[in-house]
């Protein structure tokens, strides 16, 4: 039996040709608007500042006036490596390279359009990818049989409402339809030979955000966001090169597939102080619960429902904190910095090769010019530091085997946001 690792499920991007691997947790990705990335998205549920506060808290918009449309793009470079510490061969099979570069270049944008019903009622709709990941390895590296290529591609559609109570608290609602496309690569030990199998499945899944900010004072509000897990029922084929089992459904290689996911929910809690006319002070923690994401099965939908691949995964839930500060250098000029720590879900017992990020710190710079009344452009950069991740994925059995995975990874990233903000 072909077993295969959750990571078949990986976050990409589909708003876009290029790929890349997460910049936050798990397969998470914070780049939602431009705006917040020279904070390091501190302060983003309270914060407020233009339309991308659909996406992290849609109370936020009962503090922006008439219709305002938001794009944004982020340009994501990763670079990683792995670094080979005595692996084992899949039974008979030659070792292989260590896999080469893998990180790569990634472009994501961004839609978020608000409107004005009343003055205390408002609507929006927002676009984006809020999880992604690429990893891709050379064909013939050293754990080809455990992964060579893992990816899925998402698009979420949040339509959203807010309701101003009175000057002190703000409510919104948003619900989300998410469509994903997973895509898994690996090679087949097939004892004396080598084969391939692609594997592709497909789904929309539908969840909820609630948000809700406080005016504690003229100069300080604290804000309080929460996003629902959203369940996904991919449904697509597996295909191989090796067609000798094809008479036995149980068996097969080549099938139609079935696999949940269950993208995890999250919950921010932020604050933004006016500390003095030109200075703010931003801050955020935002809770993930990855510890849901238990098992992954691979299940041969060809009338066996027989498990094509099963794993146990050991997820943690993770905590990302954030500060940043805002400096008014002039009337239309605004300088960001911010600075973030940003747990990864997996430890160092329960990597693999599809997903082999760890613990991350970013520190950011940003700036925002106010062209006119009506009109505002955003630029921000990032640099994360990725600490050195540690593997040891024994495969072995059953019989012929897929090796072991014994090293280490090193990598980072670097982020370039732009955004145009118009007012209409």
């Amino acid at each position: 039996m072909l077993r295969f690792k959750p990571s078949y499920l990986l976050v990409g991007l589909a708003l876009s040709g290029y790929h890349l691997n997460s910049t936050a947790a798990g397969f998470a990705l914070f780049e939602q608007g431009a705006s917040g990335l020279g904070n390091a998205y501190a302060g983003a549920s309270a914060v407020a500042e233009d339309a991308s506060t659909i996406f992290f808290n849609p109370a936020g918009m009962t503090y922006l006036e008439g219709r305002q449309m938001v794009g944004a793009l982020h340009l994501i470079k990763t670079t990683g490596d792995f670094d080979d510490r005595d692996s084992a061969r899949a039974g008979t099979r030659p070792l292989g390279g260590e896999g080469g570069e893998i990180g790569s270049l990634a472009a994501i944008p961004n839609f978020y359009y608000k409107q004005d019903i009343s003055d205390q009622l408002k609507i929006g709709i927002g676009v984006g990818t809020p999880f992604g990941l690429k990893t891709e390895y050379d064909k013939n590296w050293l754990g080809r049989f455990q992964a060579i290529k893992s990816e899925l591609k998402t698009v979420n559609i949040n339509p959203s409402l807010a309701w101003k109570l009175n000057d002190q608290w703000s409510f919104g609602f948003g619900v989300s339809a998410m469509w994903a496309q997973a895509e898994l690569t690996s090679a087949v030990n097939l004892g004396a030979a080598e084969s391939s199998i692609n594997n592709k499945g497909k789904d929309w899944g539908f969840g909820y955000n609630l948000g809700a900010i406080y005016q504690v004072t003229p100069d300080t509000r604290l804000g309080l966001a929460f996003r629902s897990k959203v369940e996904q029922h991919l449904k697509g084929d597996a295909r191989s090169p090796f067609t000798g089992l094809n008479a036995i459904p149980g068996r097969t290689l080549n099938t139609d597939i079935t696999a949940d996911l269950t993208l995890p929910e999250t919950l921010s809690f932020s604050s933004f102080s006016r500390l003095d006319d030109r200075w703010d002070l931003l801050t955020d923690v935002t809770w993930t619960r990855w510890s849901q994401f238990k098992t992954l099965s691979i299940v041969r939908d060809n009338g066996s429902n027989s498990i094509l691949g099963e794993t146990q995964e050991h997820w943690n839930n993770t905590l990302r904190y954030s500060v940043g500060v805002n400096y008014r250098y002039t009337d239309t000029i605004k300088l960001r910095t911010g600075v973030a720590y940003d747990e990864e879900a997996i430890d160092n017992n329960h990597r693999t090769a599809r997903i082999p990020g760890n613990d991350r710190i970013w520190l950011s710079l940003g700036a925002s010019w106010q062209y006119s009344p009506q009109t505002k452009f955003d630029v921000g950069y990032a640099h994360l530091f990725i600490k050195e991740a540690r593997i040891y994925d024994d495969q072995q059995s059953p019989a012929p085997g897929k090796g072991i995975i014994a090293g280490k990874y090193d990598g980072s990233a670097d982020i370039l946001s732009m955004q145009f903000t118009h007012q209409f």
